[in-house]
């Protein structure tokens, strides 16, 4: 039942009503209903044959060939699988499109025909991989944009550069990779963006669109601890210093950065001890405890707060039983922060695409290595729905269970195509 009732609606992907048929010119809106078809083609076989980070070589050619096949000047192989497209039209500004590529290590169990059945090494063992973060939406539906601005031809008002980025899960342990490293190897440096957009789905009502100004998914950051005391016997804890009681205190100590330390008016933060590990023994208090958590927060400033605050919390709390205490802060990808004035001149735009599937995105706690880009020009992140109309096939992002809906794949190729002139037409000239 499940399948039959998946390839139902499988079969209405494009059927999802244009909340406003003016949000592009007529031109432009047929080229985006042409290559409807088209989109959800290349989502159904990136889906089907899916690639973990730094290892994204079949998706990356897929890319590169279409880009290549369009016009565009074209270079591979940044950030190891990275492709890079420009499409150059008139003397207006630049702007940047981001898509990213990667898989996750996740064995797929929804009944579809173009489910995957991939299964590859990671970490030493053997795992299943699937698009279960939707980022084959993501690649398909850039690729569909690419084809409608380059079908524009010399109307294009401006310069957009397509950036199909790898590893925005995470690169491979002992490897950089994503955002950082794109950047780090210079992509804005010759053509430098005026503005970023990019888009993540979410199991939100299909065909919806939410973003807010300011930080809308959090900085990622985790923390190591290590209480070193001085092992005893268990019933006689006088003879050392016991760092399983210092380490306990430290736990319910940091838990009052977030509500006691932190101007709670200005960002909600978390603070999250996630494992503690130590002793070996029932009657043995061991030399050392260690535990491991993450920072989650909306602000840069209250990112560095919450660092300074761990590190405080952590040594002052062991100083006081005699113990010590070692903090490690290792640092994830920053705040996703939309730039304000960029979000407000958008708005207009993503409301005639949505129309009434428009909202203000609540904030989410999980992170985005798109937020590099974003430190790099003013950026602007959304969300587009996909959730089923039936609550069976609604699960979250990362879930073995995750299900598109492909009606949104028209709305998220309106959603950039519109992005794209709407700014270029807004801007001020060079």
């Amino acid at each position: 039942m499940m399948k039959r009732g998946i390839l139902a609606l499988a079969l209405v992907a494009s059927s999802l009503a244009v909340a406003d048929d003016e949000a592009l010119p007529a031109s432009v809106q047929r080229g985006v209903e042409g290559v409807a078809d088209k989109v959800v083609a290349w989502r159904r076989d990136i889906h089907a044959n899916p690639e973990l980070g730094n290892r994204e070589f079949r998706t990356a050619g897929l890319v590169a060939d279409h880009l290549k096949s369009l016009g565009m000047e074209v270079t591979t192989g940044v950030a190891h699988t990275g492709v890079v497209g420009i499409l150059r039209g008139g003397d207006g500004p630049v702007v940047a499109l981001r898509a990213d590529m990667d898989a996750l290590p996740v064995t797929e169990e929804v009944d579809l025909p173009f489910a995957s059945t991939v299964r590859t090494t990671y970490n030493g063992e053997e795992v299943g991989v699937m698009h279960a973060c939707g980022h084959d939406n993501h690649v398909a539906i850039l690729m569909g944009v690419a084809e409608v601005l380059a079908g524009m031809g010399d109307s294009l008002p401006g310069t957009v550069m397509f950036l199909f980025q790898p590893a925005e899960e995470g690169a491979p342990e002992g490897e950089e990779g994503g955002a950082e490293l794109m950047l780090k190897e210079g992509v804005f440096e010759s053509l430098t963006p005026d503005a970023v957009f990019g888009l993540h789905v979410w199991p939100a009502p299909v065909g919806s669109i939410s973003t807010r100004p300011g930080g809308m998914m959090a900085s990622s950051d985790s923390f190591s601890i290590r209480v070193q005391g001085k092992q005893t016997h268990g019933a006689m804890p006088w003879g050392g210093v016991d760092p399983i009681v210092s380490a306990s205190q430290i736990v319910m100590g940091l838990q009052t950065i977030a509500s006691r330390q932190l101007d709670a008016t200005k960002t909600p933060s978390i603070v999250t001890v996630g494992a503690i590990h130590g002793g070996v023994r029932h009657n043995i208090i061991p030399a050392e405890v260690e535990m491991v958590g993450t920072l989650r927060t909306f602000d840069a400033e209250t990112r560095t707060q919450i660092h300074e605050r761990v590190t405080r919390t952590a040594e002052t709390i062991a100083s006081s039983s005699g113990a010590t205490a070692e903090v490690d802060i290792s640092l994830g990808y920053p705040v996703t922060a939309n730039d304000p004035a960029l979000t407000a001149q958008m708005l207009p735009t993503l409301q005639r695409v949505a129309g009434d599937k428009y909202f203000e995105s609540p904030r989410v706690t999980g992170a985005e290595d798109f937020s590099y880009f974003a430190e790099a020009v003013p950026g602007l992140f959304l969300f587009l729905g996909i959730a089923s109309d039936d609550p069976a096939l609604v699960h979250p992002n990362h879930s073995p269970r995750f299900y598109a809906d492909e009606r949104a794949l028209p709305v998220g190729v309106r959603a950039l195509t519109a992005l794209t002139l709407d700014y270029m037409s807004a801007a001020p000239g060079p």
